[in-house]
């Protein structure tokens, strides 16, 4: 399932395979969307999820991750991507979603949904477009 991502470095939805202490550190304390997320609330969403980790080959460190909300069947949100500060600049971002958008596809869902305050360029990479039709979403909870 590496097939996306730059040599090197792996792809895997093995939930074991996850370092979830290094995850939430990464999310609670370097994630602008998810500072002071606890523990709980963390471990609540990933159980909840379909997870992703990147992982250096060669040491089998843990060095991104996302996960996706979904029905498997028509939505998706793709949320909490994260790729570690040291592995940053190398394509991993970009290779990460767009390994997650050719995972997701079999399922033939209507919409893959994110938000992004800073990193358009990277979404757009792989197909990612702003709402066409903004007056018809709505949202319940923060803005």
């Amino acid at each position: 399932m590496n097939s996306e991502l730059p040599d090197g470095y792996e792809l895997s939805t093995d939930p074991a395979r996850l370092d979830a202490e290094l995850v939430h550190r990464w999310l609670s304390q370097d994630a602008y969307w998810a500072l002071g997320r606890s523990r709980d609330k963390h471990d609540r969403a990933v159980a909840g999820s379909l997870n992703f980790g990147v992982y250096d080959t060669a040491s089998g460190a843990q060095v991104g991750y996302a996960r996706v909300v979904t029905d498997r069947a028509t939505f998706a949100w793709l949320c909490d991507v994260y790729i570690d500060r040291a592995a940053r600049g190398k394509g991993l971002g970009t290779s990460l979603v767009a390994a997650i958008r050719d995972h997701l596809t079999p399922y033939g869902l209507r919409r893959v949904m994110l938000a992004t305050a800073d990193a358009h360029a990277v979404y757009a990479k792989v197909g990612y477009e702003p709402l066409a039709d903004r007056e018809k979403w709505m949202l319940f909870g923060e803005q």
